[in-house]
């Protein structure tokens, strides 16, 4: 039996193979759930494709997590793979590259700022909140950031994004605690997926961690960042919340 035995499982933002929720997808049904998959627009289709790969293929639903018909629908359309939600994976950030990111900090219009943290933080409540009718007893949600405690070159205001997006989690950890349901996130180091590739100057963040990491890093291995998310969907982690679990080769332990 795998960790995650009967357990039915949502994963957002599934876009490309190299993506880390596609190996927490993959993973998950190694390890004996039930998934579901999300995105929406010309992503769709995209995900419909990825999706293919993995046997069984997962459903995929369209959810915007900032349309709020598309979140009032949820538990409607998520009821027609799974009598229930144990888990929740939230992979989902946005910050415009051309204003919000690159060393623009200073000069990026409040509307694409309230944009980032929208999409990138405010959507993990909002997703939540969504599937509460569906979620089970001792359920987990589990989100991805990137260490938000330092200011990183050119990454601007989705650092801010993920600062909120970490907050967002420990305030779920507090008001969903009481209802036995779990909230952490994984904090992985730089990957070379589909989000990073919009990042201008995203190669800076691969020779920090190429001179730092104390374990080393690889960036295009996203097998230990999932298999992080999957274990704090099982549960192993029963006691474990409002966490954020390093997957960054160490980085965020050492000084320079």
């Amino acid at each position: 039996m795998g960790i995650l035995e009967g357990k039915q499982i949502l994963v957002t933002g599934v876009t490309k193979h190299t993506s880390i929720a596609y190996e927490a997808a993959r993973i998950a049904q190694a390890e004996g759930a039930t998934v579901v998959v999300s995105n929406f627009g010309r992503a769709l289709r995209l995900t419909q494709r990825v999706v293919g790969r993995l046997d069984p293929v997962p459903p995929v639903i369209e959810l915007d997590v900032t349309n709020e018909e598309h979140l009032a629908a949820l538990p409607e359309r998520l009821g027609e793979h799974l009598d229930r939600v144990d888990g929740i994976v939230h992979s989902i950030a946005f910050a415009n590259p051309e204003t919000a990111l690159g060393g623009k900090f200073m000069d990026t219009p409040w509307d694409d700022v309230a944009t980032a943290v929208k999409i990138s933080a405010w959507s993990m409540a909002s997703l939540t909140k969504a599937c509460v009718p569906m979620l089970s007893d001792r359920s987990s949600v589990v989100g991805l950031t990137f260490d938000a405690t330092l200011a990183w070159p050119m990454y601007d205001w989705m650092g801010v994004a993920k600062a909120a997006l970490e907050s967002v989690n420990r305030y779920l950890a507090k008001y969903l605690g009481p209802d036995g349901v779990r909230s952490n996130l994984v904090a992985a180091g730089p990957l070379d997926t589909l989000a990073k590739q919009s990042i201008p100057g995203a190669e800076e963040f691969n020779n920090i961690w190429a001179e730092r990491a104390p374990l080393g890093w690889n960036t295009t291995d996203m097998v230990p960042a999932a298999k992080a998310v999957v274990a704090l969907l099982s549960d192993w982690f029963p006691a474990t919340t409002g966490e954020i679990v390093h997957v960054d080769g160490g980085l965020h332990a050492v000084g320079a």
